[in-house]
């Protein structure tokens, strides 16, 4: 199947197994949240897309990204998911190893773009957090989760993006069983 034809989001939702429909209502559902903003809703999916590596998903979503994000925002979602997936290997591996003396040793990994993503800070880190939850490191998660709360975000809003992200996962599991 392929995601080129006028509405990528529909030919995703189309390309997702019966046996997980679930995901396909739950598609619709998550991306129309009034909790988030549109750069929110759109950054938190092409973020979570390129975090739940797989190829179609990334690409329908990165072709219906581009009706609703600058060239700048994609970009910054793109960041999120790159250094999240550097972030959460590092951070978590200083929580699950016990030790203490590892979460006290700078990391010492280049991370200069968090300062100045190109977009709302807020936003970047809430892309952030959405790809900290698919790859299932906690320390990143509470960090991520007391940045955006603190800069004013409801918990409704960081639900929502995590539940784009739970369900951008699971519909790049359902499409790696049919593959």
């Amino acid at each position: 199947m392929t995601t080129t034809t006028a509405d990528p989001l529909a030919a995703i939702a189309a390309a997702i197994p019966d046996f997980a429909k679930d995901l396909r209502l739950n598609l619709g559902t998550v991306m129309g949240t009034q909790n988030l903003t549109e750069q929110q809703v759109w950054g938190t999916a092409v973020a979570s897309a390129i975090a739940a590596r797989n190829a179609e998903l990334r690409t329908a979503i990165l072709a219906a990204a581009r009706d609703h994000l600058s060239d700048a925002a994609i970009a910054a979602a793109k960041t999120a998911a790159a250094l999240m997936g550097m972030n959460n290997i590092y951070y978590r591996f200083t929580h699950l190893v016990g030790q203490d003396e590892y979460r006290h040793m700078p990391a010492r990994l280049r991370m200069q773009a968090i300062a100045n993503p190109g977009v709302d800070k807020v936003d970047f880190e809430l892309w952030s957090l959405a790809v900290s939850a698919i790859n299932g490191c906690g320390v990143c998660v509470e960090a991520h989760e007391r940045h955006v709360i603190g800069q004013g975000l409801k918990r409704e809003a960081v639900q929502d993006a995590v539940r784009i992200a739970a369900v951008l996962h699971g519909i790049a599991m359902a499409l790696e069983a049919e593959g």
